[in-house]
């Protein structure tokens, strides 16, 4: 059997799944429904939203905090776009990828066409994910250090396999799918701090629920699109690939479980140093001018994806560890409203800012930090985080879930609305539809 058809066939033939599973994947929904929709507000995301409107297409799907209503791949991309802009959506911890934003878009259009079940919309959203998630573990950690960006490259076979379920696709025509949408898998991380990253979970979005309508149609595509001869491993992932990640236990252990939800709104490797410095801020009591140094010791990847010491907008800001690190020490908090221009240009955390460095230890892990902060006053005071808050071994609680949701969503939508969406994700397995749930996005 080739690797394709080992997606293909657990996407398929998987009925029954724990309990858990179907949880997570509305706690995924929750969580994307909350930073698209507060995404939504955003220069970037009104020219996107605006460009959909003037295409012009058939009114058939949803966006995310807007009355329009578009085709479902229009949707799908411009909801992949909200969902991955603030980057504070999930992060599967062994491989960078975040699913959800690619997934859930592809999967609530698919589900809007077809007029899903709640239940079927879960299970298809964690099917497309765990597929995701599995194939960027068979390229990890060759395919990312080349440069690609796994959430672009792979998201987009998710939300074929998503939306293919949904949508009743056999399985011949679900390999094409896969097909098609492994043809169109791309995204590069020089974009990284730009509106270009989250274009490319809009893009997978898009091209994943593209890929399996089409497939729907007959368009034909690859037999075997993961391990072909010139397929994705050869040509995107030459330096090499695991097999064994993609088939082992595929359907009995889930990848799931190593998915973690953001308590901050920036790249997920600076959790830890965040968690650090506030921890420290609010046990000493530390004041901006008390600092004279922030020194964290983190993994390779800190300084490799994040080491913008004078970012120039709240986008890149996102992957700037150094201004992760002084908006947590001036603000004690890292969500978005930490990410904007006025931010990146307040004259305290660009003071604090400076005094940030980082040193690296290849042993340590993307969710482990040390850090020390030394004070004016001569002192100097160190913590260590072992489990950021948000990772696998630490998670965000349902409670503090649904904290992120509220503060999110209701200076958009209001209180009352919020309460009620957030009670028809809660329990979307028992809903008849999705159209309920989609028409309280607006």
């Amino acid at each position: 059997m080739t690797p394709t058809r080992a997606i293909v066939d657990f996407v398929l033939g998987t009925e029954d799944v724990p309990d858990w599973v179907l949880h997570e994947a509305k706690r995924k929904l929750v969580n994307v429904l909350a930073i698209s929709i507060s995404a939504s507000q955003h220069a970037s995301s009104v020219m996107l939203t605006e460009w959909a409107r003037a295409e012009g297409a058939s009114p058939r799907a949803s966006v995310f905090g807007s009355d329009l209503r578009t085709s479902p791949s229009i949707a799908a991309q411009v909801n992949g776009f909200l969902a991955h802009l603030q980057d504070y959506d999930d992060t599967h911890f062994p491989t960078v990828l975040h699913p959800s934003a690619p997934v859930w878009p592809a999967v609530l259009a698919a589900a809007e066409e077809r007029g899903a079940t709640g239940r079927d919309t879960l299970l298809a959203f964690a099917l497309g994910e765990e597929a995701a998630c599995r194939i960027a573990m068979s390229v990890h950690p060759w395919h990312y250090d080349a440069g690609w960006h796994i959430t672009g490259t792979v998201g987009v076979f998710g939300a074929a396999a998503g939306a293919g379920r949904l949508l009743g696709l056999d399985a011949g025509r679900l390999t094409y799918a896969l097909g098609l949408a492994g043809t169109q898998a791309a995204g590069v991380r020089e974009v990284f701090g730009s509106d270009g990253k989250p274009f490319h979970a809009a893009r997978a979005a898009s091209a994943g629920y593209q890929a399996a309508a089409l497939a729907q149609t007959g368009f034909t595509a690859s037999d075997d699109i993961l391990g072909g001869r010139r397929g994705f491993w050869a040509v995107l992932s030459p330096d090499g690939h695991n097999e064994a990640a993609l088939r082992d236990g595929l359907g009995v252990e889930w990848e799931l479980r190593n998915n973690g939800l953001k308590p901050y709104a920036n790249g997920v490797v600076s959790h830890p140093i965040q968690d650090a410095v506030i921890r420290l801020r609010n046990e000493h009591g530390i004041r901006p001018d008390d600092v004279l140094a922030i020194d964290a010791r983190v993994c390779p990847l800190v300084v490799e994806l994040m080491n913008r010491a004078e970012p120039r907008r709240g986008l890149e800001g996102k992957f700037s560890f150094q201004h992760c690190a002084a908006a947590a020490l001036v603000d004690g908090a890292g969500h978005d409203a930490q990410f904007t221009d006025a931010k990146i240009m307040d004259p305290v955390i660009a003071a604090v800012r400076a005094r940030v460095s980082a040193t690296i230890d290849p042993a340590l892990p993307e969710h482990e930090a040390y850090v020390t902060i030394r004070l004016a006053d001569g002192r100097s005071v160190s913590t260590h985080v072992e489990h950021a808050s948000g990772s696998p071994a630490n998670p965000l609680s349902d409670a503090v879930l649904d904290e992120k949701f509220r503060a999110l969503v209701t200076p958009v939508i209001g209180a009352p609305r919020a309460a009620t969406l957030l009670a028809a994700a809660r329990t979307l397995d028992t809903a008849p539809d999705v159209h309920g749930l989609l028409a309280l996005t607006r």
